[in-house]
């Protein structure tokens, strides 16, 4: 059996050493042994329940939604661990932001652990939807399918008794599945833009995800997956900044400052995919400096994969060090996020690609001539051509109409 000492097991954890010692010294820790001045803990033991947690009065989360990272509980930039020390006397509240946060700087392992204590202890709806969430992430990280069909099982199993809590469950599944680009589950009243049937702390988080919804139609219709009469190519995708740069201002104002990244890297993305690369800039440049403040290197790996480089050159600009970090969790997340939204959907999403060969493919898939790209890329034609001719046998696909199904 392998172990872990104190250090490390209250650094997995999120908890302080000195709390992790006080449950060895309870023999709270199964398996936890003292080893001459010093605890030896087993690699796979899990932080135990609060003591009498079920004699206790239950507190009720601060806000109602799962999503406590995206409310206005954490409302200044580098406010993060300040705004989890505010949640301290409240446990569960506490335990749930401060997953969140793990999970937006990439510390997986951590989040993992506190998803499960979220799903096996005695938790409200709230934080069981938020333990069932982070552990469908911690999935889409690691490529892992069973994981996440149980993670969805545990979003629908959460214990509701209005029809509000059932809204926000079609919302929590919602959310996950667009992670991996899966629009199925959508409700029919969130892809109208209406949130009427969720309480109020839960809209932050809903704009978020209502702007993904826009760009997967954008996408869809630009690569020609779906049709919508009187739209096609990149029209609907060059108009979404304009639904986006609103829900910008209005995160500002109500000081949200998760959604206010969110929502300025996705309107990045719509530019940066509308050839608008200055106004791609501007926003990505905002929301770089606001995550770092806050370490939020995870939130900045999801998008890597959208910029083909660009991002990874704005975060050079600004931290050296912060770009070695996001590369590495990179190189971890781009396999398990293409294993998985690969399996969801049928499909074969290369991960064997350079940046410039998903950039040549995403535009030719988008319908651009070779003579386009060529002009948009600074490339000669030939290199264009040649360029789709290596994605091609990399891929093993035998037209450029079908280049959508890798991306």
């Amino acid at each position: 059996m392998n172990y872990i000492t104190v250090k490390e097991a209250a650094e997995k954890w999120g908890v302080t050493a000195r709390r992790v010692q006080i449950l060895c010294q309870e023999q709270r820790i199964k398996g936890a042994y003292r080893f001459g001045r010093s605890w030896m803990i087993p690699s796979g033991a899990v932080l135990p329940n609060a003591r009498k947690r079920a004699e206790e009065p239950r507190l009720p989360m601060p806000r109602k939604s799962p999503f406590l990272a995206m409310t206005n509980l954490y409302n200044r930039v580098g406010g993060a661990d300040e705004c989890a020390e505010m949640l301290v006397n409240n446990p569960e509240a506490h335990a749930l932001f401060e997953a969140e946060i793990a999970y937006r700087r990439g510390e997986i392992n951590k989040v993992y652990d506190r998803a499960r204590y979220f799903l096996s202890s005695r938790s409200g709806f709230y934080a069981i939807l938020g333990g069932g969430m982070l552990l469908a992430f911690c999935a889409m990280w690691r490529g892992d399918l069973e994981l996440w069909n149980e993670a969805k099982r545990h979003i629908l199993d959460a214990p509701h008794s209005t029809e509000e809590e059932r809204e926000i469950i079609s919302l929590s599944l919602a959310i996950i599945d667009s992670s991996v680009y899966d629009n199925k589950s959508y409700p029919v009243w969130f892809s109208t833009g209406n949130f009427e049937a969720l309480p109020p702390d839960s809209h932050p988080a809903a704009k978020v995800f209502y702007v993904k919804y826009l760009y997967m139609a954008a996408h869809g219709i630009a690569t020609k997956q779906f049709k919508l009469e009187g739209v096609e190519g990149l029209a609907l995708m060059r108009i979404i900044p304009n639904a986006i740069e609103p829900l910008i201002t209005q995160a500002v104002v109500d000081k949200t400052v998760l959604p206010e990244i969110l929502l300025r890297m996705s309107c990045a993305v719509a530019y940066h995919n509308s050839g608008m690369k200055e106004q791609a800039i501007a926003h990505i440049d905002k929301a770089v400096a606001m995550a770092l403040k806050d370490k939020l290197y995870g939130t900045l790996t999801e998008y890597v994969r959208h910029f083909h480089g660009l991002l990874e050159d704005r975060i050079a600009l600004v931290d050296p060090s912060a770009l070695e970090i996001i590369r590495a969790l990179y190189a971890s997340y781009s396999i398990g996020w293409s294993a998985l939204s690969g399996k969801i959907r049928n499909r074969f999403i290369a991960t064997n690609l350079t940046e410039r060969e998903r950039e040549v493919a995403k535009l030719t898939a988008f319908g651009f001539k070779t003579h386009e790209i060529a002009g948009m890329l600074y490339l000669s034609e030939s290199t264009i051509k040649q360029t789709v001719t290596r994605v091609l046998n990399k891929t093993g696909l035998t037209e450029k109409k079908d280049l959508y199904l890798i991306l």
